[in-house]
């Protein structure tokens, strides 16, 4: 009977495996003039994603936590994984005839890999290798984040290319390496969580159309800075305070944005004094979490009245404020900013 049963278990998870791949190809089925080129650029950042998560799983092991003694175009300490994930990205996107820019964080400038002279459709590809990677020493939650917008024909080449507002953005997710390893997607109908399967090597559908809580009183960001704030944040804070919330925050955009999806809240980087401008990059953190949320229901805001995806970019290490989550949770911050604000 317990023989029967497992038997039957097993046959139903069989049936109900879903991988990313085969989403992939079930979702290009769906437009018929499409060549696979964008898919084949989903299954490089699948690949290199199951590359990276070994490499951080494995990374005491093998001696590659730490600095690596140089500074990246942003002036943060680069460490060893940041360089591994960043080349991993590289060489792995770089290898796709589909792919004509890509951009880094952790790079100056993009790498213009092909041009558009044959009339194929191409894309471009911005990510963030690692973030939070000051949290691997202590073994927390890193990431990697990615961007992907079509590469207009006859556009300039090189930064000007990708100097698209977010609203434009033909695909966006992250990686989470954490007590799993988690990849969320969104191709702009709905954000899609699939968590990678060691046993078959493969990432696996668990969640499709996930939509986050309209509300949860939870809020995440860096309080440390909370003098250095302008006067709307402190104000939001002791509001929030005074209401019940609780504060979470993992320092990683990549974990904490992935508790509000699933839970509920919002997550905050603001303006300080040090940054005034806010410290999170629109193009590689910004765009692509603003779309994943935006497509789970939720609010995305650079400042009162201004969505993150609608920024103009004027150039690709662009940084910018950044509020989002819960669309009631926003609506909460951006009433207390407002008044300050105007």
């Amino acid at each position: 009977m317990n023989t029967a049963t497992s038997t039957s278990h097993s046959s139903v998870a069989l049936r109900d495996i879903v991988t990313l791949q085969g989403h992939i190809l079930h979702q290009q089925k769906r437009h018929p003039g499409a060549s696979g080129t964008f898919s084949w650029i989903l299954s490089a950042i699948s690949i290199s994603a199951k590359m990276i998560s070994a490499a951080v799983r494995r990374a005491r092991l093998e001696d590659v936590l730490g600095s690596a003694g140089e500074q990246n175009v942003q002036g943060e300490q680069q460490q060893k994984l940041d360089v591994i994930a960043n080349e991993i990205l590289l060489r792995l996107l770089g290898g796709r005839e589909g792919v004509a820019i890509v951009a880094s964080e952790e790079n100056e400038e993009p790498v213009i890999l092909r041009a558009d002279e044959d009339g194929e459709q191409r894309y471009c590809v911005l990510f963030d290798p690692l973030d939070g990677s000051s949290n691997l020493d202590i073994c927390g939650s890193v990431g990697t984040i990615f961007s992907i917008l079509r590469r207009v024909p006859g556009s300039p080449s090189g930064e000007s290319a990708l100097l698209q507002r977010g609203l434009e953005q033909v695909a966006a997710g992250y990686v989470l390496y954490g007590s799993s390893t988690v990849m969320m997607l969104t191709i702009g109908n709905g954000v899609d969580m699939f968590v990678l399967d060691p046993s078959i090597g493969a990432f696996v559908l668990v969640q499709k159309g996930l939509t986050m809580p309209a509300r949860n009183k939870v809020y995440s960001l860096n309080e440390g800075n909370r003098l250095t704030l302008p006067e709307g944040y402190q104000k939001y804070l002791h509001w929030a305070q005074s209401n019940g919330y609780s504060s979470r925050y993992v320092g990683a955009m990549v974990g904490d944005v992935h508790r509000v999806l699933l839970q509920g809240g919002v997550f905050m980087y603001p303006p300080t004094k040090k940054a005034p401008k806010g410290k999170l990059r629109l193009m590689y953190e910004a765009n692509p979490m603003a779309m994943l949320i935006e497509q789970a229901g939720g609010k995305a805001m650079a400042a009162p009245g201004q969505r993150i995806l609608e920024v103009q970019p004027e150039g690709i290490h662009q940084r910018t404020c950044v509020v989002l989550g819960s669309a009631e949770e926003v609506d909460h911050v951006m009433a207390q900013v407002a008044p300050s604000e105007g």
